[in-house]
């Protein structure tokens, strides 16, 4: 089976790629903006999403393929919401076009629990809640704006089957330098994660998770059943304010969250963090998820559950574990600095 990657430089893209490669049974075509130093072991193929000029280049490497899973998402630079929705909203057209032009069999779509509209109380929910995103966050508007143009396709393409999988956040240990990267202040070296004694949460913070490798067996399952339709995928029991303060070792202070909200925001706006406050507004928003249909449809469970998704990625960030490409590239203070003089904060920048 031939598959074309987007954003398999990243997360979930390594974790699936691993997963490929390991089957020993499929021809993978990674489409990144970065190509690895070290790509001899796949087809790298370098396409910047955001541009629409991209769109011939990418009919290319998509023609012939029996699948194309769409990974590529930007997380930074949050102060530029334009270009954050071009490559989301974007981007995903623009794989949709490729499709259209290709007549490509298969898409597999990597949507979110951020897609959901807000939860009604703290009973898990299936593939039927609304998808209408937290207005107040960026990236759950933009993925619910994706999955909007999945409907469009859909209704008028017939001949491709088209998967979205709605996980919780996703960790895994290699994620460490890149979760810094994007969530600490540059200064702040990777072990002082481990030594906050105090962290001010709301009380009814509650996220689902899941881990990278338990997400790209999912999607193994997908392109093996060539299966349809919308798959929550989470870990059981979500993770609450106080399981977050439990990992970090630090003692939860319960906080109001428009307080917390405002400070932020404040911060955010000065440049003094990188996290702007709709992912605040996502978590305390978004309802857990009923994976039953991934169990019963894909085979899937979960092999590692949210608390020790959780503990293994904060110790990732703790020690700056890192991957083998630019994406999950090891973060020093020193390489963040140099960064921060030479091209501006990273809510500011567009990575090269």
């Amino acid at each position: 089976m031939r598959v074309v990657i987007t954003g398999a430089s990243g997360n979930v893209g390594s974790a699936l790629s691993r997963r490929l490669q390991a089957a020993g049974e499929h021809d993978i075509v990674a489409v990144v903006r970065r190509v690895p130093n070290r790509a001899a072991t796949r087809e790298w193929v370098s396409i910047d999403l955001s541009r629409p000029d991209c769109e011939p280049a990418l009919q290319e490497v998509i023609r012939g393929a029996d699948a194309v899973v769409h990974l590529a998402w930007a997380f930074q630079p949050s102060h530029d919401v334009r270009y954050l929705e071009s490559v989301g909203v974007g981007g995903t057209q623009r794989i949709l076009d490729a499709c259209v032009a290709t007549g490509v069999g298969h898409l597999v779509h990597m949507s979110s629990v951020g897609a959901y509209s807000p939860k009604r109380d703290d009973n898990p929910v299936t593939e039927d809640w609304p998808v209408g995103g937290i207005p107040s966050s960026s990236y759950s508007s933009h993925k619910a704006a994706a999955e909007k143009l999945l409907d469009s396709f859909e209704q008028s393409v017939h001949g491709t089957a088209v998967a979205r999988l709605r996980p919780g956040i996703i960790g895994q240990r290699a994620a460490g330098s890149a979760l810094l990267r994007y969530a600490l202040p540059v200064l702040l070296p990777a072990r002082t994660v481990n030594a906050v004694p105090v962290i001010p949460l709301p009380d009814g913070l509650t996220v689902a998770m899941v881990h990278a490798d338990n997400v790209a067996d999912a999607i193994v399952r997908v392109l093996q059943q060539r299966a349809a339709g919308a798959f929550n995928l989470a870990a059981p029991t979500p993770v609450t304010a106080a399981m977050i303060a439990e990992a970090l070792g630090a003692r939860w202070i319960k906080t109001p969250a428009p307080v917390l909200r405002a400070l932020m925001l404040a911060t955010w706006q000065a440049r003094l963090q990188p996290v702007g406050p709709g992912w605040l507004d996502m978590g305390c928003a978004v309802p857990p998820l009923d994976s039953s249909r991934a169990r019963r449809e894909l085979g899937w469970s979960p092999t590692v559950d949210a608390m020790g998704v959780l503990r293994e990625t904060v110790e990732g960030m703790s020690h700056a574990a890192a991957g083998a490409t630019a994406v999950l590239r090891r973060r020093t203070v020193v390489g963040e600095v140099s960064e921060l003089l030479s091209r501006g904060p990273i809510s500011h920048r567009h990575e090269s």
